[in-house]
This record gives C-alpha cells, sequence and structure tokens, in this order.
C-alpha cells in the first residue's frame, strides 16, 4: 500500500517563506526611513554663542555632543543650545575654538529611530568665529 504526502509540509514552508519575507520588507522599510530622516532636513539655522561642553559619547556610535551657551543680552541667563556633531573635521574645529565666540550651522532632523545617530536632531555642518 502506498502511502499519502502529509498536506502539512507544504504549508509549513510556505509559512515560512512568507514570515522571511515579511521580515526582510519590514527591515528594507526601516532602513529606508532612517536614510530618508537623516537625509532630508526639517529646518536649517545659524546659532552663535559659547561652546561650554563638548565630548565625544556612545558606547557603539560615537557622536560628538555639545552644549553652547547663547547670551542675547549681557549679564542675562544663557539659553543653551544642545547639538550633535558627526563629522569628525568639524569637531576638531570645534575644539580648536573653545571659550570663543563661534557662529554654528546646523540641520535639524525630526523622527531618527535612535540615539545612535545622535543625542540631539540638531546636526553642525559648519562652524566659524565670530568677532
Amino acid at each position: 500500500m502506498a502511502s499519502i504526502p502529509s498536506a502539512g509540509a507544504p504549508r509549513a514552508k510556505n509559512w515560512l517563506v512568507w514570515f522571511i519575507g515579511f521580515i526582510v520588507v519590514l527591515l528594507a522599510l526601516l532602513a529606508g526611513y532612517t536614510w530618508l530622516v537623516l537625509n532630508w532636513s526639517y529646518s536649517t539655522g545659524e546659532r552663535a554663542g559659547y561652546v561650554q561642553k563638548f565630548s565625544q559619547k556612545g558606547w557603539l556610535c560615537k557622536t560628538w555632543e555639545g552644549e553652547m551657551a547663547i547670551v542675547a543680552i549681557p549679564g542675562s541667563l544663557p539659553e543653551i543650545f544642545k547639538f550633535t556633531v558627526r563629522d569628525d573635521g568639524v569637531a576638531a574645529i570645534i575644539n580648536s575654538h573653545m571659550g570663543k565666540r563661534v557662529s554654528i550651522a546646523y540641520e535639524q532632523h525630526v523622527g531618527i529611530p535612535s540615539t545612535c545617530f545622535g543625542e540631539t536632531g540638531y546636526y553642525v555642518g559648519k562652524i566659524h568665529v565670530v568677532e
């Protein structure tokens, strides 16, 4: 007597293929979203002040994190602007101008899915000393 093949084996294999496909599509969507929010800025601008804190942070993804004190009127309390630098060349320039009044150009990125790309959404791209 011939045995009849089980109908459960093709279903299990079909389910596994669909599950793996779903995971691949989900990861592709996450990668696409991350690329989009890192390359499309919400706003751009410049701020001037004194960089008072600047350090490299992170366990796995190292970024430079800083704080700049913005003083509008001498004698008033400064506003603290927190920012992130991902480029080591820009970080070296900031380190060389610590204690001087500087102007930084930044781009704001909203919706970044992880702190691996920086603790803030403000990414500094340029800096120059204000005379």
